[in-house]
């Protein structure tokens, strides 16, 4: 038995479930609103690489560090992205967030608000997580403020972190949220999900 075992995780209309081959053409439409893949601060896969982003998913999801999500519009269906749990250590009960991106039209939506409530209740009240992170690019300054509003804290940055797609060396924001901070910011999602939408 693996630390995050598959699961299906539904709420306000959005469903995280676990990533297939069967999502392959779902998440190259995905990406392509937007042409995500231009996104310098992002590993969104171009279009011919789908196939081997999602095969590389399986093969970190059988290996145990990460299990990645595709990201459904329940109404209809659509395959809306993708996000993950990475990093995942079980000894510490640790897990991060990640591996995440949308299409274009579900930016700026409820969509993500929704995909962390899903997540973060998952990893605190059914994983039993002590701490979830959140990395990004140094860059990614909408990631960063995304991040912030979910109530994570600034743990520091990572300088010469890892290569972007481009060959330039990132360095790499690191946040976190542990547990006694979840009550708080579990009140402060479902606050801004109870909002009407506009």
């Amino acid at each position: 038995m693996t630390y995050v075992d598959p699961v299906i995780l539904a709420t306000h209309s959005v469903k995280l479930e676990p990533l297939a081959h069967d999502h392959e053409a779902g998440l190259r439409a995905a990406a392509a609103d937007g042409e995500l893949w231009n996104l310098r601060v992002t590993s969104v896969p171009m279009p011919d690489e789908t196939s081997g982003f999602i095969e590389t998913a399986l093969k970190d999801r059988e290996a145990g560090h990460r299990f990645a999500f595709a990201v459904i519009d329940e109404a209809s269906g659509t395959v809306l992205g993708t996000t993950s749990f990475h990093d995942i250590l079980p000894e510490v009960k640790r897990v991060e967030i990640g591996h995440t991106w949308y299409a274009k039209r579900a930016q700026r939506t409820h969509i993500n608000t929704t995909c962390k409530l899903l997540l973060l209740t998952h990893a605190f009240d059914t994983l039993g997580c002590n701490v979830v992170g959140w990395r990004t690019d140094n860059f990614n300054y909408a990631s960063q403020r995304a991040i912030e509003r979910l109530g994570a804290k600034k743990d520091g940055v990572i300088r010469g972190q890892k290569l972007r797609r481009d060959g330039t060396i990132r360095d790499t924001v690191m946040y976190s949220l542990h547990r006694g901070e979840w009550p708080e910011v579990r009140a402060h999602l479902n606050y801004l999900l109870s909002r009407p939408r506009s």
